[in-house]
Formats: structure tokens, C-alpha cells, sequence
């Protein structure tokens, strides 16, 4: 089976990446994550995860594109609502590419936080299967959690301190 892992980042996509090549799933990445603020974060997250890629011998699709001022134009109304379209539109674009792209279903490394809402993630990823007529692959990876973090941190990777969006960079540091 072949399936594209949407890579929020290097740090959270080891575990995930770990335990579908142990299922023997051929994986290759995909880096779309738009919204990540300041650009300096998304740059800095985008290479993180071509180092975990070119470390792990991993293929890395990466969609270089910085979409900050569509997240806003999408959310700024009724911020309480970023992470549902957050979500939308990261999971329809990694399962319109893994159609595209013939692979045989899609996942997501950001099934790997416990930040995350996790039921409402999984409700955009089937909605974008549905639409784009491919298989979402579930898994709950957030009991790798603990072993994903020494991971990351035993390969030097860029670990951030936030989500990703301008809300929750405000969340973080504006206490």
C-alpha cells in the first residue's frame, strides 16, 4: 500500500512515518501547511521536515506556498473556527494529491498530537476522502507521543513551540 502522510512537521511526522513503514506501508511525505505564522516558523518547519525526510530516507513532497493572508481572509471573523478550516484545508489538499498522484490512501502526522482536536481532524479527513474519491488511512499515533519527542530530539530537529497559526502563536506567548 502507498500512502501520502501529510508532514505538519519533521518532529511529529517520525512516529507516524515509524509505525505505517512497520505496517509495511510505503510512505511518502507532504508538506502543505499554508497558514504558519511568522513565514520565518514555516520556513524553519518546512526544512525541519526535509531534514527528517533526507534523514529517514523518506520521499517529501513539499508545497512551498505561504497563504497567510486566504487563512485570514477564511477565519478572522470567528477565530474559534481557524482550526476546523485549518484542518479542511490541509487534509483536502494532501488527499487531492495523493489522488492525483495515484498513491492508494492518505494520512496525517496531525494525528499525532495531543493538541489537536482530534475528532473533529478526523471528520475533515473523511470528508476530503469522500470528495476527492480516496481512502483516509486512520491511525491514532498520540501513544507514540513520548517516543516521537526523544526522536526528534536525538536528530537535532527544529522543534517548534507552537501550532502554527498567528491565534495560537498569541496563545503561546502572549500569557
Amino acid at each position: 500500500m502507498r500512502v501520502l502522510l501529510h508532514t505538519c512537521c519533521g518532529p511529529c511526522a517520525l512516529y507516524p512515518l515509524m509505525t505505517l513503514r512497520s505496517e509495511g506501508i510505503e510512505v511518502t511525505g507532504f508538506f502543505y501547511n499554508h497558514n504558519i505564522h511568522p513565514y520565518q516558523e514555516f520556513a524553519k518547519r518546512r526544512d525541519a521536515a526535509q531534514q527528517m525526510a533526507d534523514q529517514e530516507n523518506m520521499p517529501l513532497i513539499i508545497r512551498d506556498e505561504y497563504r497567510l493572508e486566504e487563512f485570514l481572509a477564511n477565519v478572522a471573523a470567528e477565530p474559534d473556527t481557524r482550526c476546523g478550516y485549518c484542518y479542511a484545508s490541509r487534509l483536502d489538499a494532501v488527499a487531492a494529491a495523493a489522488k492525483e498522484d495515484g498513491f492508494d490512501a492518505f494520512t496525517s502526522s496531525l494525528f499525532y498530537s495531543r493538541y489537536q482536536n482530534h475528532e473533529l481532524m478526523r471528520k475533515k479527513a473523511e470528508e476530503a476522502a469522500e470528495k476527492q474519491g480516496i481512502l483516509f488511512l486512520y491511525r491514532d499515533f498520540r501513544p507514540g507521543w513520548q517516543e516521537g519527542i526523544r526522536r526528534s530530539k536525538e536528530s537535532g530537529l527544529y522543534r517548534q513551540q507552537y501550532c502554527g497559526c498567528i491565534y495560537s502563536e498569541k496563545e503561546r506567548y502572549c500569557r
